[in-house]
């Protein structure tokens, strides 16, 4: 992956829907370069797929909460995650350092529906107990990192 490849991967990420010949203007490339390079990204994992950005709240998903789950002493995480995976409601699941060993992203339509959720979730075999935070607003969300700095590969010998 050299530097072309890097701009159109962040012109993927600002705008999924532009064309190759506007990614070919924006890295200054012709449109079938561009194409080429995108699928080859494609092919090799880079880019694993496009999806549309919708508003929760318009889809009736107003209520979102951020849910540490502390695990049992004998929990496996991999049991835990794929538990998670079946419930509709979880939308991002995180495996996180500290007392938590996953943080997961809950989009409900009510609270009675969080509440609900909840008691699924801590039926899980492996889980304790959780933390659940829940959201007053969203002021971002889902933005793409799109400065050169989230290219840059660590200097091994540093």
């Amino acid at each position: 992956m050299d530097a072309l490849d890097r701009q159109i991967i962040a012109a993927l990420r600002e705008n999924g829907r532009a064309t190759y010949a506007d990614l070919g203007r924006k890295v200054g490339l012709s449109a079938s370069a561009v194409h080429e390079r995108v699928g080859k990204l494609e092919t090799t994992g880079v880019i694993v797929g496009y999806h549309a950005v919708v508003d929760p709240s318009a889809v009736g998903l107003g209520v979102t909460a951020l849910i540490g789950i502390h695990p049992t002493d004998t929990a496996d995480d991999d049991d835990v995650a794929l538990a998670l995976a079946q419930l509709i409601e979880v939308e991002s699941c995180y495996r996180v350092a500290g007392d938590e060993s996953f943080i997961v992203k809950v989009r409900v339509a009510t609270v009675d529906d969080l509440e609900r959720a909840l008691g699924r979730l801590r039926r899980i075999h492996g889980v304790a107990r959780t933390r659940t935070t829940v959201v007053l607003s969203t002021r971002f969300e889902g933005r793409p990192n799109t400065s050169d700095a989230a290219f840059e590969q660590p200097d091994p010998t540093a």
